[in-house]
């Protein structure tokens, strides 16, 4: 990610502590996810958040699943007003606490 705090038009933000507005969106996604991964996690629990804005917003999270394993979970939000959903994008599994949360 980008050493930028916030993130500018096209940029990306360093990875922040999640708000309950960051989470909120994480929540929005949640059943997709279980659907396109084949789990149920036991939490889905945002512990890292990055942003990039576009025509709309990248969300890049760190979910805790209440595992061993962290996943990073890629969700975008469009802009007010377009009366489309959050929809999740990629995800990665198998990730580590200490893996840095990177753009993907």
């Amino acid at each position: 990610m980008s050493k930028t705090a916030e993130s500018a038009i096209g940029g990306v933000s360093e990875p922040r502590t999640p708000t309950a507005e960051d989470q909120a969106i994480l929540d929005e996604v949640k059943e997709p996810y279980e659907k396109q991964s084949g789990t149920n996690p036991k939490e889905f629990k945002a512990v890292l958040v990055g942003t990039q804005v576009v025509a709309g917003t990248n969300y890049s999270f760190k979910e805790d699943p209440g595992e061993d394993t962290f996943i990073h979970v890629r969700v975008f939000v469009p802009l007010p007003g377009t009366g489309e959903k959050s929809t999740l994008v990629p995800f990665q599994l198998d990730k580590k606490k200490d893996d840095e949360l990177e753009y993907f």
